[in-house]
């Protein structure tokens, strides 16, 4: 081998190295070099010459496959294609925080420590040491992205999962292999065992760059660098996720065998990034309370200015003796808090207010928008909630108006800007007639809202066909929006009913039908005759019934026939059903449409029944969600059932109303208009479902 200068990085290689010495000592300098370039921030070579070095490590291995090892940076990428993610049980609970909104808030929670610490304080010098002189604190930016967890044995990364729901989680090994902020060896002297936690993110840049080149290409874009960070990992060939520009940041110790920890959780940064992890470079340390707030303030201001999102700050105790001694308030550590930024908002135009109606004939203005980027999403339709906060806020067609994101995920046009206003803007009139069939409008006593009353109206028809099919209620796969509105165009269904009487012929006569498409879908539709008898009754769409209020029906009558004849003192009695909804019951049941149509559907076999439970299951009063109240709206990933019996089996209740006494709004993809518009209005937290098994697990 002819001799070589020296190069930065490189070694001299005028001696021959042994094939299995020099793999060795590539797999060292690679793995050195993607240190100091994660890590440190601070690379000694080029990307040239990087390549240039796995490029050599590559071709030693395919010509001697038995010096691959499992911490070579060769094997990023490599993994064949899962056929699933198989689950992974956490070896301690991965936890969540409690959440703070306002200094206030972080103040309260600082306060409730040193009271607890004070009660204790006889028991534990820790606790006391707390209570007498206070302690120090530790503030991490709070990423939104996805939460992973990695396990080391003997330095070796063996196994990434994600936080699933805190106790389970799903084996991603093979794809977080492949970020090259992950590292597969540990540096220094590696123990028996480790498990980190961090949280893996795609750079706002990157994401941007990537969107671009996504509609550049007439590809579907994604709608924020989480559900990108997350659909990139969750993706069953490792080599698709490779393309991703995904990277990780590091910040706690789940469990470890064999080393020496650090005492305190600034410590614990410091010694993360010496293994090779890369911890962010904007967390800090503080003694005093006020200048911690005014850290996190700081970054509320600007943190567009970072390079990935985030959505707070986290504030954590540094002893971690003392945050373990503190123990939990439920399943929230009490020595840690995340502080929550603000919903963000921006300004754009009004102009104009597009109309929807609901299956139960209400009618909702919505606003439509000049384009406006909030929180990396495009807004061009907004809540305007209804005619009458419309009136109350005077907000005017062609003003400027400020727009918020309610929770950071539901977009709400907030009020206008009056400074902007030119004259040209006009007031917005509420409609005295139905625009889908001409109807006039009517107003119930004590609601805001307004009403078609025409049962035969298409709009409406249209909606209660949707609702009847959808994942909630009889589920009905392969049967939606477009393809509802395709059978009502062509007389093929006129009630929900006329469902269950398609023909394969019928529907091979139709645009875009071929057999086995027509095939699938009528399996689909005999396989929903199956469903429960609360299923049924949500597709039914009674006023004011939803999952709740239905599975309440359902245990306590056991068939369609018996909901029929229900007399409203006997409604009444059933937990959770109100003077209102037992109203509506009544009322629905004795209608002569009622009757006749729940008559088609027994004929068509449809007609569930199940054992009568006139007692409700008793409640886990011990669970992390005991006393909380929950309403769940929108398309979830589970069925609302299964929610709903998530919640519940950690003591929380589920209704099917906003009210004062609504803990939380539960919300998936399209959401119900009017209780995002109450829980908007109460000021009631809206969580999506990740965030739901994030907080509670």
């Amino acid at each position: 081998m002819a001799k070589k200068s020296p190069s930065k990085g490189r070694p001299d290689r005028q001696i021959a190295l042994d094939p299995a010495e020099r793999a060795a000592q590539l797999r060292a300098e690679l793995n050195e070099h993607s240190y100091r370039y994660h890590v440190q921030d601070d690379p000694s070579i080029s990307d040239a010459q990087y390549d240039a070095l796995l490029v050599e490590l590559r071709a030693l291995e395919a010509q001697r496959p038995e010096l691959i090892t499992i911490d070579s940076p060769t094997q990023r990428v490599g993994a064949p294609a899962a056929a699933g993610f198989a689950k992974v049980r956490h070896v301690r609970p991965i936890l969540s925080l409690s959440n703070a909104f306002s200094a206030d808030d972080v103040r309260a929670w600082r306060d409730r420590l040193i009271k607890y610490a004070e009660s204790r304080a006889a028991d534990l010098p820790l606790l006391k040491a707390m209570a007498d002189l206070g302690a120090s604190l530790v503030v991490e930016p709070k990423i939104d992205g996805l939460t992973v967890v990695l396990t080391y044995e003997n330095g070796v990364f063996v196994q990434g999962a994600t936080r699933g729901d805190g106790a389970v989680g799903e084996d991603i090994t093979a794809n977080l292999r492949t970020l090259k902020s992950v590292p597969l060896v540990l540096r220094g002297a590696p123990a028996k065992r480790l498990v980190v936690r961090g949280e893996a993110f795609v750079p706002l840049a990157d994401f941007a760059k990537m969107n671009a080149q996504l509609q550049s290409a007439g590809e579907k874009t994604f709608a924020n660098p989480r559900n990108f960070a997350a659909g990139a990992l969750r993706q069953i060939d490792p080599a698709l996720t490779a393309k991703r520009p995904l990277t990780a940041y590091f910040y706690s110790i789940v469990a470890a065998e064999g080393y020496d920890l650090p005492t305190t959780q600034w410590d614990t940064l410091q010694w993360l990034k010496q293994l090779g992890f890369p911890v962010s470079d904007i967390s800090r340390r503080f003694t005093e309370l006020e200048k911690t707030l005014a850290y996190c303030e700081r970054y509320a201001v600007k943190r567009d200015s970072l390079r990935f999102e985030v959505d707070g700050m986290v504030i954590k105790l540094d002893d971690l003796a003392l945050a373990e001694a503190l123990g939990y308030v439920g399943k929230d550590p009490r020595g840690a808090v995340a502080v929550k930024f603000a919903a963000r908002e921006a300004t754009t135009v009004l102009r104009d207010v597009a109309i929807s109606i609901g299956r139960t004939g209400n009618i909702t203005p919505a606003a439509v928008l000049d384009p406006v980027q909030i929180g990396g999403i495009t807004i061009v339709n907004a809540t305007l909630h209804n005619f009458d906060d419309i009136a109350r806020k005077d907000i005017r067609m062609g003003d400027r108006v400020v727009v918020k994101r309610a929770g950071d995920v539901i977009p709400y046009v907030a009020g206008p800007v009056v400074s902007a206003r030119t004259g040209a803007e006009k007031a917005i009139v509420p409609p005295t007639h139905c625009p889908f069939c001409g109807t006039e409008l009517v107003r119930r006593e004590g609601e805001v809202a307004l009403y078609c009353l025409n049962d035969e109206c298409p709009g409406k028809v249209d909606r209660a066909m949707q609702h009847f099919v959808s994942r909630g209620a009889m589920d009905i796969e392969g049967l939606g929006e477009k393809i509802v509105a395709q059978l009502i165009e062509a007389g093929l269904i006129a009630d929900v009913a006329d469902i269950y009487a398609l023909r394969q012929e019928q529907l091979l006569a139709l645009e875009k039908f071929a057999e086995k498409k027509a095939q699938n879908l009528l399996e689909a539709i005999a396989v929903s005759k199956q469903r429960p008898l609360e299923r049924l009754l949500i597709g039914l769409g009674i006023r004011h019934v939803g999952e709740v209020a239905a599975r309440a029906l359902a245990r306590y009558y056991g068939s369609i026939d018996a909901v029929l004849a229900a007399n409203l003192e006997d409604v009444q009695q059933i937990d959770g059903v109100g003077p209102t909804i037992a109203e509506s019951i009544v009322d629905w049941a004795q209608r002569d449409s009622t009757r006749a149509l729940i008559a088609k559907l027994q004929a068509a076999g449809v007609d569930p029944q199940q054992d009568v439970q006139r007692a409700p299951a008793a409640a886990d009063l011990s669970g992390p969600l005991a006393g909380k109240v929950f309403v769940i709206t929108g398309t979830l990933s589970q069925s609302r059932e299964e929610i709903a019996a998530w919640i519940e089996a950690r003591g929380g209740k589920i209704t099917d109303s906003v009210s004062k006494k609504t803990s939380y709004v539960v919300i998936g993809e399209a959401p119900g208009q009017s209780k995002v518009t109450k829980a908007t209005q109460l000021s009631i937290p809206m969580i999506g479902e990740d965030a739901l098994r994030a907080l509670f697990p």
